[in-house]
């Protein structure tokens, strides 16, 4: 069996250039298209970085551009968050509302919940993502309405606004309570009150039916086993990871957030709850400066954004493979530019290990109350398996920039 081990030795970047240096981290990440995808850094709306690594589409040898559209995952969750606010500043809807106001078929155990309980992951809504059945199910159509009622009859997981529980389902009610408020279907009101003021001109809700120029394939692996990641639906993500869009248009909707331009006041939306999540945004601090940040993933993508806001700079890496190096490329990159300690990423090689020296890490290993990592080993080879996930021979949990440990559990 072979095991890819990382050695030691790890390089610090030479006293060069931000821009030598970043080309020189990027260089070392991406051999062996082991990444694939675009990244662009930008302070004060000047672009300091911005390349594009592997193919857009590995089957044409297409390459991966500035230009190229990604789908975001849970980067939308953002622009729903804007959404939302921008309708009570219409006066169209208060964030205090509960949201059974504007929801169908609400059950009696939601009433509680207010719109800002949904926006902030604090409704304890059954989070669908995580029933076992979602990764069949996903590759059928399922908007926002038809997922909510999937869920109706679980039990929320606390009481609302008591913790914080990262919940898909809280954004998808949101998509419904844009449109109920508004009017729009929720990626009509996106374009016509979001891209369209912010010139997102190559942002949108994503779908597996028009032609989209310039769209990436999704993977998952690298090198040699590098293979096409499974198909989902796109009407299930909606609210909470359906759109698309480039690092170029993701810096026109990072400076529109500096403006008055979409938003009066941003207060709300930057204001952290509960594990220093607010609205779409994670608010926290990295390199001793305060930070926004989200990361995204969805069948075959990998995001992450990172916005300094005293420092007025942003470091943006979108991927069309499921690769979990996305996040720690869009801290690297940010640390480069702001003039903090970075390592050069470290160098692996395979090495040769007895079949049997891997079973003492196979098991059950409890991510989350309702999450389970199973790991087990079939003749040569290694299996690892999320609860609803398919089998994968590697797997890094990575929740908005945290490593998650696991416990083993019988």
């Amino acid at each position: 069996m072979k095991l890819a081990l990382a050695l030691l030795a790890t390089l610090t970047l030479a006293a060069q250039t931000p821009v030598q240096n970043a080309m020189a981290y990027m260089a070392a990440t991406t051999k062996d298209n082991a990444f694939m995808g675009t990244v662009l850094v930008a302070k004060d709306g000047k672009v300091l970085f911005s390349n594009g690594y592997g193919f857009a589409n590995a089957e044409h040898n297409v390459p991966n551009t500035p230009d190229t559209k990604f789908r975001l995952g849970s980067l939308t969750k953002q622009f729903t968050a804007v959404a939302i606010l921008q309708l009570e500043e219409q006066g169209k809807l208060k964030v205090t509302d509960p949201a059974c106001n504007y929801l169908p078929n609400c059950p009696a155990t939601w009433r509680p919940i207010t719109i800002h309980h949904l926006a902030t992951h604090t409704s304890g809504l059954f989070n669908f993502t995580e029933d076992p059945d979602h990764a069949r199910a996903s590759v059928l159509p399922s908007p926002p309405a038809q997922t909510l009622e999937k869920i109706r009859n679980k039990p929320l997981d606390f009481p609302p606004g008591t913790q914080f529980g990262y919940s898909n389902s809280g954004y998808a009610a949101l998509a419904l309570i844009i449109e109920k408020a508004s009017g729009l279907p929720y990626p009509q009101y996106l374009d016509k009150h979001v891209f369209t003021p912010a010139g997102m001109q190559n942002s949108g809700h994503d779908s597996h039916t028009p032609i989209l120029p310039n769209r990436a394939t999704g993977y998952s692996g690298s090198g040699q086993n590098l293979h096409h990641a499974p198909y989902v639906d796109m009407t299930n993500p909606i609210g909470a990871g359906d759109l698309y869009s480039t690092v170029q248009d993701l810096l026109l909707w990072d400076q529109a957030l500096r403006t008055d331009v979409l938003l009066k006041s941003r207060a709300k939306l930057f204001t952290p709850e509960k594990e220093s999540y607010s609205y779409g945004w994670e608010v926290t601090r990295l390199f001793n400066r305060p930070v926004h940040t989200h990361d995204g993933g969805i069948n075959g993508f990998s995001t992450v954004i990172l916005r300094f806001p005293e420092d007025n700079l942003v470091s943006i890496v979108l991927s069309n493979n499921s690769s979990p190096a996305t996040g720690r490329i869009g801290h690297d990159m940010a640390a480069i530019f702001l003039g903090e300690k970075v390592d050069m990423p470290r160098i692996r090689t395979a090495i040769q290990l007895p079949a049997g020296a891997l079973d003492r890490y196979t098991g059950n290993f409890a991510i989350t109350p309702k999450v389970t990592l199973t790991t087990s080993r079939q003749a040569n080879k290694f299996f690892a398996q999320v609860t609803g996930q398919g089998k994968a021979t590697g797997v890094t949990l990575n929740q908005n920039g945290r490593q998650m440990p696991a416990e083993r559990v019988p």
